[in-house]
């Protein structure tokens, strides 16, 4: 029984171990379903991922065709366009200001500090001489500096994308003018050798301030031409060309300043300057800066200068030629009427709440000699010598006068400086004092305003404005 037992025991077990035998079985089977959906899968991905890469591909190919139909003549490099200038000058023949495109003497890289040509390339591109028009490193390294600072910061353009961009494209940011740089950066690499592109970069930048090139930038910003620029100079030149405006050193000087030491530091990162070099090229305090001059020049008589520019059309018109405007403006004694006018309202202005003043100094054939239109040119263009409209004050005597002797008076005529009362005007002098009998001679010069209105009535108010309107 125990046998029989053990037995039924054992033969209890043996369905479970065939369960467990076919199961294992089974197992394969399901995985080998599985690999097999996977390789299914995989192989439909790659195929039609295969197929939309070549669409995709196609697809660009004809849409950069059509953009390329679209490019302009690239054979006209070398064609300056430029809009005519206005140059102003004082009666000393120094410029006063210039307006329009200005360019400078063609310059070629022999003839330029190699300091400016190391600058340009430490800060703008310096893999200019190894890459083939598109700097993949470059571009790389400033979508990764972007993407840590949540904003543009860096940008990947060549010099020569950028020579494409400011002479043939528009500023428009879109797809089709980036592909048109791109094929244009890339033409210009085929047609033109790599110091062609830099010399044709440096000719035709835009330097701020009405500047094309580095030549013209250099006489206008430091007075002197590209070819004897100290290398601080170079260094400020080359970081005009992230931000013109904003880095102008003659209306930012500080910001400028900031930017000049940044590009002096991407000159020693390049290894173009040692740190004892780059710490010798900046300018002492005690001679005002490399731009002193230049700015001293560029902010003189400028209420003056838009006074004059306005008056060209009436007088010629300028078409597609440069004109040059001579002025009678003294710049000795319009640098003394400005300084003169500053300190008048600096050591006066607060005790009698005047905050602005306005100058004109005219010889009798009427040339103006100084002009100040107001406190700060740079904080208000407003032209107080000759836009403000208000009273005329003692200004307008001599025509009472004139009024007066075409009527019949004399400078020897006699009038009473004394209190006068017309209905309910009551005119008195400006120290409110009399001094009785007057010639209209003396009461001419000494301004005195009752005897002015005396002249007035005996002329007849009809006469004064008759005169004042000749």
């Amino acid at each position: 029984m125990h046998g029989m037992g053990k037995v039924r025991k054992n033969k209890a077990k043996e369905p479970k171990k065939a369960g467990t035998l076919a199961a294992a079985a089974k197992a394969p089977k399901r995985q080998g379903g599985l690999w097999r959906a996977v390789k299914w899968t995989f192989a439909k991905s790659l195929k039609w991922g295969t197929v939309g890469a070549v669409w995709a591909v196609i697809a660009f190919s004809v849409l950069v065709a059509w953009y390329a139909t679209e490019l302009p003549d690239v054979e006209q490099v070398f064609n300056a366009t430029r809009r005519p200038t206005v140059t102003v000058l004082a009666a000393d023949g120094s410029q006063l200001t210039i307006i329009g495109d200005v360019y400078g003497r063609p310059t070629g890289l022999d003839e330029l500090p190699r300091a400016l040509i190391q600058a340009v390339l430490a800060t703008e591109d310096r893999r200019f001489f190894s890459h083939f028009g598109l700097d993949v490193i470059g571009l790389a390294r400033a979508m990764k500096a972007n993407l840590q600072a949540g904003r543009i910061v860096q940008g990947g353009s060549t010099i020569t994308q950028q020579v494409a961009k400011n002479l043939f494209l528009t500023p428009e940011r879109t797809i089709k003018r980036k592909i048109q740089e791109l094929l244009l950066a890339l033409w210009l690499e085929h047609r033109f050798t790599k110091d062609q592109i830099l010399t044709i970069y440096l000719n035709r930048v835009y330097l701020g301030a009405g500047t094309y090139g580095v030549d013209a930038a250099a006489g206008k910003y430091f007075g002197r031409p590209a070819a004897r620029l100290s290398t601080y100079q170079a260094a400020m030149l080359a970081g005009l060309l992230k931000a013109p405006s904003r880095y102008n050193p003659l209306a930012h000087p500080a910001r400028s300043r900031a930017r000049t030491a940044q590009v002096l530091k991407n000159m020693i990162a390049a290894g173009y300057l040692s740190p004892a070099e780059a710490a010798n090229a900046a300018p002492r305090a005690a001679n005002g800066g490399p731009w002193a001059a230049a700015a001293s020049r560029s902010r003189l008589g400028r209420h003056f200068t838009d006074w004059v520019l306005e008056q060209v059309s009436g007088y010629v018109n300028p078409g597609d030629r440069d004109i040059v405007v001579r002025t009678t403006l003294d710049p000795h004694l319009q640098g003394f009427a400005e300084a003169f006018v500053g300190k008048a309202l600096t050591k006066q202005g607060r005790k009698t709440g005047i905050s602005e003043a306005a100058l004109v100094a005219i010889t009798p054939s009427g040339a103006v000699r100084a002009m100040v239109g107001g406190r700060n040119y740079v904080k208000s263009q407003f032209n107080r010598a000759t836009q403000a409209k208000r009273q005329p004050g003692s200004a307008f005597k001599p025509f009472v006068y004139l009024a007066g002797l075409e009527a019949g008076l004399t400078p020897e005529t006699v009038l009473v400086d004394e209190p006068v009362r017309i209905g309910e005007w009551r005119p008195r002098n400006f120290d409110k004092r009399h001094i009785g009998p007057v010639s209209l001679k003396q009461a001419m010069a000494r301004s005195i305003n009752t005897v002015a209105v005396k002249v007035g009535e005996k002329a007849g108010r009809a006469r004064v404005i008759g005169v004042s309107r000749r």
